[in-house]
């Protein structure tokens, strides 16, 4: 009897033995039948971009409009630094402009007031060319007069006075005429110094403006040094490792806050290298985050990073050595997420770790 009741129970546990391996071999075959439809890896975690926050003026610091761990929007002012200082680079800068604007004016007047000079004295020199020429046809016809009068005079048909006249109108003639041309002489160079003059005065308006072209853009420094007393944010997101206190002296680059993207956000998930054959750039892909096991996340393959992971390592691996061992490389792949709600984009940070599966 005691034989036939211990035959039973071993008959029991082996059916419950095979339920069990039975049980497992469909659950196993479930799970190998869809892993041949995915290729999945827990080696990832969420990215975002991480932007370090630094002054870009020196100054001291006047107001602190953020917390650490705020949440804010891209444009909202973060820091302001006392601007006097830059409000009065600005002034300056302008009082700079509007001199050089009038002294662009004035050479621009005495450019043009040269221009009319060099024409007077061209209008001038041309007169003078002119009395040359009367002179020399005086000094002729008294040169005929004076050769008349000398041989009517040798002949005794002309007086002695009217000799003495006729030579000295010669003189007069003769000094006339040379004064004629000294006169055009002074006159030519004169012009030609007064049109040097007004060249001279033409080449300065481009110094002018070169000089009003410099003072636009001390100017444009001056208001660009100023607004950058204002620090706002560079995205939307959440603002931390706060390294300011209020009027504390900064200097240009000192770090005032980090500032983490939230808007877009994208999981860096590292495959072995015998995986990435079939994870295709546009594949659809499933995330899981450890810290959320209940919120789906949906992405797409959005690139490679372009090398290995061990590639980027401080020492990267040197496989000529005569020690080498093969390793399964991890390849990196972003993963862009899509859909992401207002709340999921608050609870998701950097840095957590997720499971993921790529549809092949």
């Amino acid at each position: 009897m005691e034989t036939t009741e211990k035959k039973r129970g071993k008959g029991k546990r082996f059916i419950i033995i095979g339920i069990i391996l039975g049980t497992a071999a469909i659950i196993g075959g479930i799970y190998y039948a869809k892993s041949l439809g995915f290729e999945t890896t827990d080696n990832a975690q969420l990215d975002a971009d991480i932007i370090p926050v630094r002054t870009s003026v020196s100054g001291y610091v006047e107001e602190i409009r953020f917390k650490d761990h705020q949440m804010v929007k891209k444009g909202d002012t973060l820091l302001i630094i006392n601007d006097d200082e830059f409000q009065a680079r600005v002034l300056q800068s302008e009082a700079a402009l509007e001199n050089a604007k009038a002294n662009l004016v004035a050479v621009k007047n005495n450019a043009e007031t040269g221009d009319l000079n060099a024409d007077a004295a061209f209008l001038s020199s041309e007169t003078t060319s002119q009395n040359i020429d009367v002179a020399k046809a005086k000094l002729t016809k008294v040169k005929e007069d004076y050769q008349r009068i000398k041989n009517m005079f040798t002949s005794k048909a002309a007086t002695k006075a009217e000799m003495d006249a006729v030579e000295a109108e010669l003189a007069v003639a003769e000094a006339q005429f040379k004064a004629a041309k000294n006169q055009y002489q002074a006159s030519s160079a004169q012009s030609k110094g007064v049109k040097s003059q007004a060249t001279g005065q033409k080449s300065l308006i481009a110094l002018a403006e070169a000089l009003v072209k410099q003072r636009e853009a001390e100017l444009i420094l001056a208001k660009t040094q100023c607004a950058y007393t204002v620090i706002k944010a560079p995205c939307d997101g959440i603002v931390s490792k706060r390294s300011v206190d209020q009027g504390q002296f900064v200097t240009v680059g000192s770090p005032v806050c980090t500032a983490i993207d939230n808007s877009s956000l994208w999981v860096t998930a590292n495959f072995k290298e015998t995986q990435i054959e079939n994870i295709q750039i546009g594949k659809t892909v499933e995330v899981k985050i450890d810290a959320f096991p209940e919120m789906k996340l949906k992405g797409v393959v959005d690139s490679y990073i372009g090398a290995t992971g061990a590639k980027f390592s401080l020492l990267p691996p040197d496989n000529s050595t005569g020690n080498f061992v093969k390793i399964v490389q991890r390849v990196p792949v972003k993963i862009r997420l899509v859909g992401l709600t207002a709340e999921q984009k608050t609870l998701l940070i950097p840095g957590l770790s997720a499971f993921v599966s790529v549809k092949i």
